[in-house]
């Protein structure tokens, strides 16, 4: 019996930033050594979103490639690719949605919250509605066994396995239903303490250079109650020390609270700590990410390669979707 099969994309909209390092890349790349994994550009989902300013997808794309492979994602061991470029993804969407029931979007607990962050964007298009439809042919198209998420994506997950046992109700068993690989996400803010994200113009890129990184981790907000340096903190409540949790090796962690209790260390010391850690951290991803900047014909080799390799795995499902529809 071969590896379990892992599915999962990212939409390309726009730079990568440290949230996503910590909150999904570090967890595709310890997954290659035990599971068969599929990682895609989800670039139909970004237009649910970004309808309107479509360029930024295309900007994106090689961009997002080039910062999966400088975190570490290998393409001997993951297969990379683009969801457009596989058109077979729309037409099982289509099937998909012709047995969907309406009311099971409608609830979706994330459909409501997205709509109030996403204001600006009008999102009130059937594309948005019908998007985990659009997730479901995703996974299933690849008869993935896992998906990778956090414990507030699992009602996405859920509608998905819904969707597999209703086409077996239909038709026949064609599907594995796909089970969450449910992983714990480090809270990782935004400069303004605000969740990390581009629409808020809080996120640190991987791509920032040295100055860039003083300057956002020195706007950072700290512990609201600390206006001084002699008054005492509470790194419980301080954004800059989450991130030491992450970057900072656990004997200077804990020096670190223990000074800031005691006013021992000023915010503006424990922000350059912070940076020097946070530099040390990307360095090596920078530098990868440098090479593929200057060798765009090999990542556009891999993206291809892998294109083509799922090409062949979603027209064999399609050809038993439609055995089973009788089609």
């Amino acid at each position: 019996m071969g590896k379990r099969r892992v599915v999962s994309g990212m939409r390309p909209t726009g730079k990568t930033h440290l949230g996503h390092i910590h909150g999904i890349l570090e967890n595709w790349r310890d997954l290659q050594d035990e599971y068969d994994c599929f990682y895609f550009a989800a670039d139909w989902h970004a237009l649910t979103s970004e309808y309107k300013n479509t360029s930024i997808i295309k900007e994106s794309l090689t961009e997002m490639f080039i910062d999966w492979l400088s975190v570490g994602l290998d393409p001997q061991r993951s297969t990379l690719f683009v969801q457009s470029w596989v058109k077979e993804h729309a037409e099982l969407h289509l099937l998909l949605s012709m047995i969907t029931p309406l009311g099971w979007l409608e609830r979706n607990p994330t459909y409501k919250e997205q709509q109030q962050e996403l204001l600006e964007k009008e999102v009130g298009t059937y594309g948005f509605l019908g998007y985990p439809v659009l997730q479901a042919a995703d996974i299933l198209m690849y008869k993935g066994n896992y998906v990778p998420v956090g414990r507030d994506q699992l009602p996405h997950l859920e509608i998905t396995r819904e969707i597999a046992r209703r086409f077996h109700y239909l038709y026949r068993e064609v599907f594995p239903l796909p089970e969450a690989l449910l992983t714990e996400v480090p809270v990782l803010l935004g400069t303004d303490g605000r969740k990390m994200s581009k629409s808020y113009n809080n996120a640190i890129y991987i791509s920032d250079t040295e100055d860039v990184l003083a300057t956002k981790i020195g706007q950072m907000i700290t512990d609201p109650q600390r206006g001084y340096k002699k008054d005492p903190g509470d790194p419980g409540v301080c954004s800059v020390f989450s991130y030491h949790r992450i970057y900072t090796e656990p004997d200077v962690i804990r020096e670190i609270d223990m000074e800031c209790r005691r006013a021992g260390i000023g915010c503006t010391e424990c922000k350059k700590i912070l940076v020097k850690r946070v530099k040390e951290h990307l360095a090596p991803i920078q530098e990868k990410r440098n090479y593929y900047l200057t060798h765009l014909e090999e990542v556009e080799e891999i993206i291809h390669e892998g294109t083509e390799q799922v090409r062949v795995v979603a027209q064999d499902t399609m050809s038993e979707v439609k055995e089973a529809m009788e089609i």
